[in-house]
């Protein structure tokens, strides 16, 4: 019943990062208390002739890396996969009617496990149980069920940190960030309208319209929303953490009607950064590579401004396969193909996304080209400043919907119909019916 509920539920998690849960009567291993076998010793003949059903989303540039090592599992084991490329916003439905209907996809990508839990095979009984240790422990956690088995793998991260348009800090004589001595919030907010002023732009400030930028800002304040014993958001921190964005659109120095026109959805400001018309610009390191391809000006990307905390707020992507594939050894093994050291440098230098393997986040990774390498080391620093309790704040069931409720709330706010401190007493109230339905 819980997995057929998740199905037919309007959904009220989704995104991030990152995500968690478990049940189902299908083929594949049975999750028992015992201890996990080791990895299945695989012979490629084994797979010889079968088919893989792999259903994906695209962020753009990781497409070809993806295609790339697909042509090489085929090739190594003999196999065929079809790669079937959904819509993000389609492809969570998509996937739910499958399992109802009995044809689930072999393997899925997701930003989100939070809906497919109990539907997801144990990656132990056919990696081995060592094969979780591979992960940084963030991504890890998000990823392991309640009977510490891998039940995804993390294959990327992001992590949201500010951008600034160099040329226009330069021509306004304002100081750059300092790497090692990241802004406070009022220092980096006063840089920006300094510079707002000496340049003329439109904004000082951009964000884009996401509970996950959102959520970076009350982190930093030092409150998230939910976490393993449900609701966690300090009212009045998060109230002071927001305060300066409902402020900065009051006063039209962020974009107002960006922030309004597009209901509850998520909506990326980078077209107004690209444009020049704001010097600041709080996203994450998936903008840098469409920034090095457009940008008619020199950028960079800043450490995030601190409070009671710094760094940002982590997202990032899985490979899981399910317990309903005609094929589940064979499933897995692709999970682990794909996901290994060298696949996954392929993928991330690829897509510009952050590494989620210990070996790779220890050696570092290459991604080519000055400017796109020298953006990735500040997001790399960041990913080490995050307080780690945001991984599994990301990760947890209700954080999705609760994320979707912030972004109501400040729209609520800033539109005149509330005041900041009655929003969030309401978030809480929102958070609080999330965390209960996640738990029937």
């Amino acid at each position: 019943m819980a997995r057929l509920r998740s199905r037919l539920l309007p959904l009220i998690v989704g995104l991030s990062s990152v995500a968690l849960l478990a049940t189902a009567c299908a083929p594949g291993p049975s999750e028992s208390d015992a201890a996990p076998a080791p990895a299945h010793s695989v012979d490629p003949k084994d797979f010889a002739g079968k088919t893989l059903n792999y259903v994906y989303f695209t962020d753009g540039p990781d497409e070809k890396g993806t295609r790339d090592l697909i042509a090489k599992f085929e090739k190594k084991y003999k196999v065929t996969v079809n790669l079937e490329i959904l819509a993000f916003g389609d492809l969570v439905k998509s996937v739910q009617a499958r399992l109802t209907g009995g044809n689930a996809p072999d393997v899925v990508r997701l930003a989100s496990l939070s809906e497919f839990r109990d539907d997801l095979l144990p990656l132990d009984d056919y990696a081995g149980a060592a094969f979780k240790d591979e992960f940084l422990p963030g991504p890890q956690a998000a990823a392991t069920n309640a009977k510490g088995q891998l039940i995804a793998a993390p294959s990327d991260l992001t992590i949201n940190a500010p951008f600034i348009n160099v040329d226009l800090f330069k021509k306004a004589g304002v100081a750059l960030p300092d790497e090692k001595k990241p802004w406070t919030w009022d220092e980096m907010l006063t840089a920006a309208k300094k510079v707002q002023a000496a340049t003329g732009t439109p904004y000082a400030f951009a964000m884009d319209k996401s509970g996950h930028r959102l959520s970076t800002i009350l982190s930093q304040y030092g409150t998230t929303m939910v976490g393993p014993k449900g609701n966690t958001l300090d009212t009045a921190k998060a109230e002071k953490a927001l305060s300066p964005i409902v402020d900065l659109m009051k006063d039209d120095k962020m974009p107002r009607d960006f922030w309004l026109g597009s209901g509850s959805k998520y909506k990326g400001a980078n077209e107004i950064f690209l444009t020049g018309d704001t010097p600041v610009y709080l996203s994450g390191n998936w903008q840098v590579g469409q920034f090095v391809q457009n940008a008619k000006f020199d950028w960079a990307a800043a450490p995030n401004p601190c409070a009671k905390e710094c760094g940002g707020f982590p997202g990032g992507k899985f490979m899981a396969a399910f317990k309903e594939s005609k094929n589940p050894a064979l499933a897995a093994e692709f999970v682990k193909f794909m996901n290994s050291a060298e696949s996954q440098t392929t993928f991330v230098t690829a897509a510009g996304a952050l590494p989620t393997r210990v070996d790779l986040a220890k050696s570092g990774v290459k991604y080519g080209d000055a400017k796109t390498q020298a953006a990735m080391d500040v997001f790399n620093a960041e990913l080490k400043r995050t307080p780690e309790a945001d991984f599994s704040t990301n990760g947890d069931p209700a954080f999705s919907g609760s994320a979707t409720e912030l972004v109501n709330q400040i729209s609520a706010v800033v539109a005149g119909q509330k005041d900041l401190s009655t929003a969030m007493k309401d978030l809480s109230t929102k958070i609080d019916q999330l965390v209960a339905e996640t738990k029937q």
